[in-house]
């Protein structure tokens, strides 16, 4: 048995339900049952005349990135981009999606979390102004066509063989990382060349690269050419951590900048927005929080001196200035990918391109040191 949508052939996740099969690695996408073919949106192409237009001009740096991933995609050969965190990403792939649509192709802009969809989608159509970008993401699936696409990962189980070019951000991340289901749903969808964007890959990535699967270009400079934010590490009790981190915020405030205070748990998160909230400007943000996109625009309005926030805002957010504080950063959940990814939401703005970074932690574990490390050679490359 195999299951025509993520390719399961493990007797294990195959239900037999009054004599039907059905496959249960996928079912979380709808049932589909042994030998059924996916339902599939018919799929309409046109050529576009469009351009991007940019708030900054590309810097000399990313000029030459671009034409090397135009080349790769011309060969026909999917394109991994190992960029540091506020190289311009996102810049880098707005030339592929202009030329694969002026040629009629389908593009699709794929990310992991819904937050950042929506604000990917925002960039992208300042963008292309004149083109009809849409999300497509929990809460916002009535409409699933339109000139250019950006969705969640888990949403591009609605376009099966749609894609001549996918572009995925995020590929090193929850819940892309390591998910056959949702790997095997992208390779469904995409029928032309990947653009695979990370700061962060992995060895399976690397592996690929080294196995010329994939091609991989580099970018470590930031556009306003300052280096990356090194963290500062504090070792001391849990104790000392809750002080250090109350004097971190007074010298945000005295300092007029806004921060982000990262905590390991929900449950510890919501503890500290109980105390400080009642004599500090603050708001708290995880996955449980309901008003989420009012809660970012209020922050990014500057209602709020900082937010007591989990890893839910490691990535994808860009905040005009911020300063970054991580708390118990010796806590498990806090891996290399994701330190990196946080400390990377300092000096991202051309007007404020340094800043402060702090880890509080009892001791430096190993993900910690990594990070460091791999902050430098980023640096020591640029």
């Amino acid at each position: 048995m195999r299951c025509n949508r993520c390719g399961n052939e493990d007797d294990r996740y195959f239900f037999n339900d009054h004599g039907v099969w059905y496959c249960r690695k996928c079912v979380g996408f709808g049932r589909l049952n042994v030998g059924e073919m996916v339902n599939v949106i018919p799929c309409k192409k046109k050529k576009l005349e469009c351009d991007y237009k940019l708030k900054y001009p590309l810097t000399e740096m990313q000029t030459i990135v671009i034409k090397r991933i135009m080349k790769y995609l011309h060969e026909k050969k999917d394109v991994l981009v190992y960029a540091a965190c506020g190289a311009g990403k996102t810049e880098l792939t707005m030339e592929a999606i202009k030329e694969y649509l002026q040629h009629g192709k389908k593009v699709c802009f794929a990310i992991s979390r819904r937050q950042v969809v929506l604000e990917i989608k925002d960039r992208m159509q300042k963008a292309f102004p004149m083109l009809h970008v849409i999300a497509v993401c929990e809460g916002f699936t009535d409409i699933v066509d339109g000139d250019l696409i950006v969705c969640t990962m888990h949403q591009l189980y609605r376009y099966q063989g749609w894609f001549d070019l996918l572009v995925m951000d995020e590929v090193d991340a929850f819940p892309y990382r390591d998910n056959e289901v949702l790997e095997r749903i992208a390779n469904n969808a995409c029928i032309g060349q990947k653009l695979m964007l990370t700061a962060t890959p992995s060895k399976e990535m690397l592996n690929k690269v080294e196995k010329h699967q994939w091609e991989m270009v580099e970018l470590f400079k930031r556009p306003h050419g300052f280096p990356l934010i090194e963290p500062k590490v504090y070792c001391m009790p849990v104790y000392f951590q809750f002080i250090k981190m109350l004097d971190f915020i007074h010298q945000c405030k005295k300092e007029n900048v806004q921060s982000l205070i990262f905590i390991p748990t929900i449950l510890m998160a919501n503890r500290l927005y109980r105390i400080l909230h009642i004599f500090l400007s603050c708001m708290i943000f995880t996955s449980k929080t309901v008003n989420k996109e009012e809660v970012i625009q209020n922050f990014h309005d500057k209602k709020y001196d900082f937010l007591i926030t989990t890893t839910i805002l490691e990535r994808g957010i860009t905040i005009k200035g911020i300063y970054v504080l991580i708390l118990c950063a010796d806590h498990p959940v806090f891996q290399e990918a994701s330190l990196i990814q946080m400390i990377g939401r300092v000096g991202r703005n051309i007007d404020m391109p340094t800043g402060k970074g702090v880890f509080l932690c009892k001791h430096k574990t190993e993900d910690i040191q990594r990070c460091i490390l791999a902050i430098q050679k980023m640096n020591q490359d640029m």
